[in-house]
């Protein structure tokens, strides 16, 4: 979904429709030049054959088994084309186990388990992905559903291979921007797609092209894709202001975007393996939802090295690397003023070794070090400039046996997190500082498969992460969360033990798997309302508690005194149940499923017994699919109860059902297929709010659910 005729950048995405055609009127070129490698041959799908090739999710093995122990969901194809949101925690929200942060319909991260920010790791090709979406609710994603070749999804701990961060699970999006496998024979070829998209809830309107050239020697990718969107379409009326002047309408006030992002990205293939690297921007200007005239602006710049060498010889099977550098900057727009600045350059170095079988166990050591220099130049910098360091050795091996495998593995890593205060020298209330932390993590898991079609899963996990530098040293307002926000500088490592205990019967298309698990937290970072104080966001001075006050208007604008929370340590527990199916009910010329899903989680704060907050309720959904040659359709559901096991705090929320449909025509014309597809999205136009979001609580009625929309996308591919 991407642009190659041009520069990679903002102006690499200017193209028209004649972009598209002229991709159409160069695929019999490519045919004549050489055919893709088959299927069994290829190891990373071209985009075209992306849809028809098995999915096999590697995020939680590194030894590449499609048998995982800890439970795991992958999409790619079309799947993933017809649940596309403009944001990768839209996206993927709904998967059981998985609900979203929801800051509007531009800032939304994944919540796993009822754990987000940096309890969840969000990875790029296997690699860090690095950007400040983990230090509040209105920072953007720099990786969009648009430019994503598959997604692969691990809940529960991913501490062992990725350190503290993915305590809660791991998102890993991948594209083909460096190819580990050669894609087409000696003769060379040509392969690619483009993407043609609107929508009508929030007036969107995507393009975008893809490329692949090269042979069994070389690979050379290119794409680029834009997207712009308008205030976002929803069920009830709600003030907006602007310029002084106050209207009201049926759409979602300053939720508008234009996103844009291009990419480059090569590989060479050896006779025992390949070095590829790629370079990609990515830029976004959208509203801040909670406010009604401030904006951001982001970009990001990302470079990449990869590669691997394979059976080097003696007890050595694999060698692989892997490299980035980030440059990313979010700054807010008061109007046309700027405020705060946020900034993250760092980089990340991953090398894996895997060793030959050696009675039986399979297995490989890893190193990882990570750095990264942060600031927040602005009066609303609640956070100070700092720096973190962290270096780590981990081993994961498995054990194969007649009747399943087991894995052991762990995880040491050294972290350092430095604060150095503010660069304006009028932001004096940051006290610079270090900490050092040394943490450990380890697993044990097995695999049984006690009949035909049945396996049972367990999993225990005990896992340590050290603290971010903003729940260290954080001290300021967040206009985002609506508090005054102080770190703790004398916080320690979060320690917790989980357990998943899981069970998945198969018969043909049939399908059913069940897990439940519980993590419970010695010392879980928790932002908490400090009794007795308020701080005022402009001034630092002290006031009397005010009971009950959000921190916001009735029409969401910010107004002081804020309440002051602080981050402390308290034991908690988090247990829940996922459930997902499909039932083959009709299976002749065409096929009839039933998908089904359900999934529930309940958090609490043991020293207080109290719920912890944004906890998504129970859900439970259930889809009939239906496909017949070229053509495939769906109708479907998602029930949320209500959820009132909030803190005092926090605002409940109704039970409310959203329901959906989808359609989908395959046709080939030439060498290219051409895929049209429609979404239809909240059918019944139910007006509804995400207990996950802060913005219920913070900013309630200023931003629900959207409402109801119809997507209608051409995806053409050779």
């Amino acid at each position: 979904m991407k642009n190659c005729m041009g520069r990679v950048g903002r102006n690499a995405v200017k193209f028209s429709r004649t972009g598209t055609l002229a991709l159409l009127a160069i695929a019999p070129l490519a045919q004549a030049q050489g055919q893709p490698k088959t299927p069994a041959q290829t190891v990373q799908p071209t985009a075209a054959a992306a849809s028809t090739l098995q999915e096999v999710t590697v995020t939680g093995n590194p030894l590449g088994s499609s048998e995982l122990i800890a439970p795991a969901t992958s999409y790619s194809g079309l799947p993933l084309l017809l649940r596309s949101k403009t944001s990768l925690g839209e996206t993927l929200d709904g998967t059981p186990g998985v609900s979203s942060t929801y800051f509007g319909p531009n800032a939304s991260r994944p919540v796993i388990r009822g754990l987000d920010g940096d309890r969840i790791r969000i990875l790029n090709n296997g690699g860090a992905s690095l950007d400040a979406s983990g230090l509040s609710y209105d920072h953007a994603l720099t990786l969009d559903p648009m430019s994503t070749e598959r997604v692969e999804v691990l809940r529960g701990p991913g501490a062992l291979l990725y350190g503290g961060s993915a305590v809660g699970g791991v998102v890993n999006v991948i594209d083909n921007r460096i190819a580990r496998e050669a894609q087409f024979d000696a003769q060379g070829g040509v392969s690619g797609k483009a993407d043609l998209s609107l929508a009508g809830g929030n007036a969107e309107r995507g393009k975008g092209v893809l490329l692949e050239a090269g042979n069994t020697r070389y690979n050379l990718h290119v794409d680029a894709f834009e997207r712009r969107t308008g205030d976002v379409s929803v069920p009830v009326d709600l003030p907006c202001t602007r310029d002084g002047v106050t209207t009201v309408g049926r759409r979602i006030c300053n939720s508008a975007s234009d996103v844009s992002a291009g990419a480059l990205g090569a590989s060479l293939f050896f006779d025992q393996g390949y070095l590829g690297a790629s370079v990609n921007t990515y830029r976004s200007t959208y509203g801040t939802v909670a406010e009604d005239e401030v904006s951001i602006g982001m970009k990001s710049g990302r470079y990449a090295l990869e590669g691997e060498v394979r059976n080097p010889g003696g007890l050595i099977r694999s060698v692989k690397g892997q490299y980035s550098r980030t440059d990313y900057t979010h700054t807010e727009f008061e109007g046309a003023q700027v405020g705060t600045v946020f900034k993250n350059k760092g980089s990340d170095l991953r090398l894996e070794v895997r060793h030959a079988r050696i009675g039986g166990v399979d297995g490989m050591v890893g190193f990882q070090t990570e750095s990264n220099r942060f600031s927040a130049d602005g009066q609303e910098a609640f956070a100070p400039s700092s720096k973190t360091g962290q270096s780590a050795l981990f081993v994961y091996e498995e054990l194969g046996t007649g009747w399943g495998k087991l894995s052991l593995g762990g995880r040491l890593e050294s972290v350092k997190v430095e604060s150095f205060g503010n660069p304006d020298p009028s932001v004096d209330r940051f006290v610079p500082g270090a900490r050092n932390f040394r943490t450990g993590s380890y697993a044990l898991g097995s695999l049984w498969r006690l009949a035909p079609g049945w396996q049972v899963t367990g999993h225990l996990a005990y896992t340590e992460r050290a603290p971010k530098d903003y729940e260290l040293f954080a001290n300021g307002p967040h206009l985002a969360t609506a508090a005054y926000e102080v770190g703790n500088r004398e916080l320690a490592k979060e320690q917790s033990t989980n357990l998943d205990l899981g069970a998945v019967w198969k018969a043909g298309a049939n399908r059913l798997s069940l897990n439940g698990y519980t993590s419970e937290f010695k010392n879980y970072i928790a932002l908490n309302q400090t009794p007795g104080v308020l701080r005022n966001a402009s001034d630092g001075e002290i006031n009397p508690v005010e009971v009950g006050s959000t921190g916001l208007s009735a029409t969401g604008a910010a107004f002081d005194p804020l309440n002051q929370f602080r981050y402390e340590q308290v034991r908690a527990r988090f247990r829940g149940l996922e459930a997902s199916g499909n039932i083959r009910l009709r299976d002749s010329a065409s096929s009839l499923d039933l998908a089904l899903r359900a999934d529930l989680v309940r958090a609490t704060n043991l020293g207080s017994g109290a719920p912890l907050p944004r906890i998504a309720p129970w859900r439970v959904g259930a889809s009939l699919q239906w496909a017949g040659g070229p053509w495939s359709s769906s109708l479907g559901f998602d029930h949320m109860a209500a959820q009132t096991r909030v803190p005092a705090s926090d605002r409940a929320t109704a039970a409310y059902t959203l329901w959906s449909a989808s359609a989908s025509y395959r046709v080939k014309t030439g060498p290219a297929t051409l895929l049209w597809f429609a979404r239809w999205d909240n059918i019944t136009n139910k007006l509804a709010y995400s207990a996950s979001s802060v913005l219920t609580t913070t900013a309630f009625g200023k931003a629900p659910l959207p409402g109801r929309s119809l997507k209608l996308g051409l995806q053409a591919s050779f």
